[in-house]
């Protein structure tokens, strides 16, 4: 009887032994693994000739994990820090010969072109990729924002001169559907989204006290 006995360490002799290469996610998030899937207009019953439903979302999925925001916009020779409205500064006004387009700051804000027509899910159904199944409580949602690099001056002067805004990965808490603005938070460089006491932030951050 004593050939079924579990060794004391049995955890770390698993964790030592080495099969091969695996499919399995090893990497700790905070992200519901919904929410990485993107949205297919395919029906669930295979059509003859077609992909089925499941390959076509996961080469959807990598195909979309390959585009970066940034490098999308630079290609078009979008500066990313200048999308953000900055304070007129007359004093440091720079020459003519040294612009590009024009002498005038950018005076109208982003939202103006906003346009929403073609969105593939609505704000509620993006949030709704944090439910997991048999959970009722809401995860994080995996997105970038354009956001400042220095929080402390962000929070007390969005349009300081100063700020370096960045497309940087954060996780959707929760939107708001009178200002029409998500809340996010930043991920920290394990690509987690936790609070101050390193616990996950669920259910848009909103604590049992309030």
């Amino acid at each position: 009887v004593t050939k079924f006995k579990v060794p004391a360490n049995f955890k770390g002799l698993m964790e030592n032994q080495m099969v091969g290469p695996s499919t399995e996610i090893l990497a700790e998030s905070d992200f519901p693994e919904q929410s990485f899937k993107p949205k297919v207009q395919m029906p669930f019953k295979r059509v003859p000739g077609q992909n089925p439903r499941k390959v076509e979302v996961e080469r959807r999925r990598r195909l979309y994990l390959t585009f970066d925001i940034a490098e999308l916009l630079a290609s078009k020779g979008i500066d990313s820090n200048q999308l953000m409205p900055r304070h007129y500064d007359p004093d440091n006004m720079p020459p003519i010969e040294e612009t590009k387009d024009s002498v005038f700051p950018i005076y109208l804000p982003l939202q103006v072109f906003d346009n929403d027509e073609f969105d593939c899910r609505t704000p509620d159904e993006w949030m709704s990729l944090g439910l997991e199944p048999g959970s009722s409580d809401r995860k994080p949602v995996p997105g970038k924002a354009l956001l400042p690099t220095d929080d402390v001056l962000g929070h007390e002067d969005p349009k300081s001169q100063e700020l370096i805004y960045k497309w940087i990965d954060v996780g959707v808490l929760d939107y708001d559907k009178e200002t029409d603005l998500y809340l996010v938070h930043k991920t920290d460089e394990k690509g987690l989204v936790r609070d101050e006491e390193g616990r996950p932030i669920i259910n848009g951050g909103r604590t049992p006290e309030g």
